[in-house]
């Protein structure tokens, strides 16, 4: 599904750095490489998600829109 607009625990939007995460991860993976735990945390932190509740929703989101489509 899609991600939800705001966390759930505090409230913060957290929509639009989803997206900006998911770009900045996609650039990495385009040289070939996975990006490192530290490289992951320092794109979360240059996007202002200093808490763990926030980070907890943009790490464990799985987009399934592409899959659920079809169906309906």
């Amino acid at each position: 599904m899609m991600i939800p607009v705001r966390c759930f625990s505090c409230g913060r939007v957290i929509a639009s750095d989803y997206q900006k995460f998911n770009q900045k991860i996609k650039e990495i993976r385009s040289d070939g490489r996975e990006p490192t735990p530290q490289e992951i945390s320092a794109i979360m932190d240059d996007l202002g998600l200093k808490r763990y509740c926030c980070r907890r929703m943009v790490l464990s989101h799985t987009d399934l829109i592409d899959e659920i489509l079809p169906f309906s």
